[in-house]
């Protein structure tokens, strides 16, 4: 497994992604507090003004990395267990990992995403995800990108593999570039 330079989709992507956010967060913040004190080091009216406006524009973008930052804190990357699990398919059919997926009612962190000919099965290990509303938000997503809605949400780990289990691999079925294009396109909506 790699620890640096991962992407969207690579076990260990949130893990590094939310170092890398309270990174900038921390910088943005620093970057704010030294303007302001700066301020104090000048008499030009003038000049104190500069430094005022200048750090109060900094806020907004230190805000908006954030705000996802905060919405994603509480979810981590799955255990060693659940890689090692999942990751013998990866040969067999499309993997994602680690993706956090949001509407404007949920936010879904999908541990396992798979993208099959047949379908696109996603694992949440967010028990209180309303798999009705992640279904269709996927579903109508999908749709909106001229794709075959099949999308399955599972909250169950075991239920999950065993959806998975039973899959053909996918190199069994025509390729018409819709698993590629599935695949940018949840990387895409993912944070």
């Amino acid at each position: 497994m790699k620890k640096r330079g991962l992407e969207k989709g690579e076990y260990g992507y949130r893990e590094q992604h939310k170092k890398q956010q309270l990174l900038l967060i921390f910088l943005g913040v620093l970057a704010i507090l030294l303007q302001l004190g700066a301020r104090r080091f000048t008499q030009q009216a003038a000049f104190q003004n500069i430094l005022t406006v200048m750090a109060i524009v900094s806020v907004l973008p230190v805000a908006n990395l954030a705000a996802p930052f905060l919405a994603s804190f509480r979810y981590k990357t799955p255990g060693p267990d659940f890689y090692q699990a999942l990751s013998p398919y990866e040969g067999q059919m499309a993997v994602l990992y680690d993706l956090i997926i949001t509407s404007k009612e949920l936010i879904m962190p999908m541990d396992g995403v798979v993208v099959h000919p047949l379908g696109t099965f996603f694992y949440c290990s967010d028990p209180k995800l309303s798999i009705q509303k992640a279904e269709a938000f996927l579903n109508d997503f999908f749709c909106a990108q001229h794709l075959d809605p099949h999308a399955k949400v599972f909250t169950e780990e075991a239920a999950f593999f065993k959806r998975i289990a039973s899959l053909k691999p996918s190199d069994g079925y025509e390729d018409d570039g819709s698993v590629a294009f599935t695949i940018r396109s949840l990387k895409n909506l993912s944070m």
